[in-house]
């Protein structure tokens, strides 16, 4: 037996003949045997290989692993019958593995095999025929892989086809570069960009805000492998409309070759879901407790309070906890004012928390003279409308801000402003208002809500105040 016979590799299909006399190239001829011999065991699919008359020809390693029969014992056997398939089975196998000699295209069937040691195997093949020099069919292949390994190989595919088209969430495959290499149709909308643009790109391209974060996360991956749970990022995209905050609860997987004896990584599997609804949901939530929390704790303690005034300030220093940086309160002059009074109004600062070091609100206003309010002033308003007015420097430089705040009487840092209307038994007594830095966002409708209810309370204490001293 050839040297390509006994590794399970022949030069051409056919039995064995007598051996061939040696020629002047026969090392270039054993090479190329060898290096046939050596792709053959280095599939891995097994493969075998037949000749016109049905005789084993090729056995690559992957056959002697699945079924346990050596090269040396399968090569010139004539067909299955009797070692590799039950004698019952074996026409009908042989039958179906030879026809593809003669058909077109590749013929896939499953049958059961037997092992060396009497066991089955169910396997799935595809057979083709072999053709001479001639054009003409001089046998058949046949690759074979265990059914379950198939159908494994085969969800495989289908789950990887599914995600990047039909899945409810984002699904990117980065590369080591941390650059898009394949992005689903989820998360191409998700960006606000089509599939195919985003392949290649640096990720500071698609994201305006939280790329650092991203980028961080991959690099991690690529390092250390996936992490024990989710992680959530807010980020913004740029879209028509403008940029745009999202929160995305992202997993990550590192991908790595199955080929490379060591692992190899190829980039990062990043799926993510857009859960800014729950999240902002849940913020408002905490946001709304606290809140209800603060207005309990202020009310427990202006019931300690024996001055009404100091009562008011008391709202005032639980109100601002994370809700503003300043806060003023400013009284109608002559103590309050009826739905139909006419004539300007005219405000006295009665209080304000301190313009430098944080501390308690200080009473004020004791000589009763108004603020120097130009007209159009929020507080005006507020008291003209009997209800709250919004305010806000704009996009403005810092120095522009400073001017804009101090012209309207307020601390140099404030940006953002609330004016709320303080009522009480139908008449206005005077305004409060909030006051945010620039490190803050602008007050909101949600924010309107909370700053109303506590003017109820200081307007409640300021009413109190004017009927103790009437007595």
């Amino acid at each position: 037996m050839s040297a390509s016979r006994r590794s399970g590799a022949t030069d051409e299909l056919g039995p064995d003949g007598p051996e061939p006399e040696p020629e002047r190239d026969a090392p270039e001829d054993s090479g190329g045997s060898d290096l046939l011999a050596a792709l053959l065991d280095g599939m891995d699919a097994a493969l075998c290989a037949f000749d016109a008359d049905g005789s084993v020809t090729h056995w690559n390693r992957e056959a002697e692993r699945i079924l346990g029969w050596t090269a040396a014992e399968a090569v010139g056997r004539h067909g299955f019958a009797g070692w590799a398939v039950r004698e019952a089975d074996a026409e009908e196998i042989e039958g179906r593995l030879m026809a593809a000699m003669h058909a077109s295209g590749r013929q896939v069937h499953e049958f059961a095999l037997l092992t060396k040691n009497g066991g089955r195997v169910l396997v799935r093949t595809q057979s083709a025929a072999v053709r001479g020099p001639d054009g003409k069919p001089a046998g058949v292949y046949c690759a074979f892989s265990e059914v379950h390994a198939q159908i494994d190989l085969e969800r495989s595919i289908a789950l990887s086809e599914a995600l990047f088209e039909d899945a409810a969430w984002g699904v990117v495959l980065v590369d080591a570069d941390l650059r898009p290499a394949v992005v689903n149709a989820h998360a191409a909308r998700a960006l606000g960009i089509g599939r195919t643009s985003a392949l290649g790109r640096p990720l500071g391209e698609l994201l305006a805000v939280g790329v650092e974060d991203l980028e961080g996360a991959l690099t991690h991956v690529l390092a250390e492998g996936a992490p024990p749970a989710p992680a959530e990022m807010w980020v913004s995209v740029r879209t028509a409309e403008g940029e745009q905050r999202r929160c995305w609860r992202s997993g990550f997987v590192r991908l790595a070759s199955p080929l490379a004896e060591e692992p190899v990584p190829l980039g990062v599997g990043w799926l993510f879901q857009d859960v800014t609804e729950a999240k902002q949901g849940e913020q408002e939530a905490a946001v709304l407790r606290f809140r209800v929390n603060q207005l309990h704790r202020a009310a427990r303690a202006a019931a300690e309070c024996e001055d009404p005034a100091e009562a008011a300030t008391v709202h005032l220093d639980f109100a601002l906890a994370g809700f503003a940086d300043h806060a003023v309160i400013d009284r109608v002059v002559g103590g309050s004012r009826g739905d139909g009074d006419v004539g300007p109004v005219r405000l006295v600062r009665i209080a304000a928390t301190p313009a430098g070091a944080p501390g308690p609100s200080l009473l004020t206003g004791a000589a009763g003279l108004p603020v120097r309010y130009e007209e159009g002033h929020p507080a005006l308003q507020c008291v003209e409308r009997s209800g709250s007015v919004r305010a806000d420097a704009g996009s403005v430089p810092p120095d522009r801000a400073r001017a804009w705040a101090l012209d309207r009487q307020w601390p140099g840092d404030a940006v953002h402003a609330m004016c709320a209307v303080l009522r009480s038994r139908g008449r206005t007594f005077g305004v409060v208002t909030f006051l945010r830095g620039a490190g803050r966002s602008r007050f909101e409708r949600v924010d309107a809500t909370y700053a109303e209810d506590v003017a109820v309370r200081i307007a409640t204490a300021l009413d109190l105040t004017g009927l103790l001293r009437e007595h």
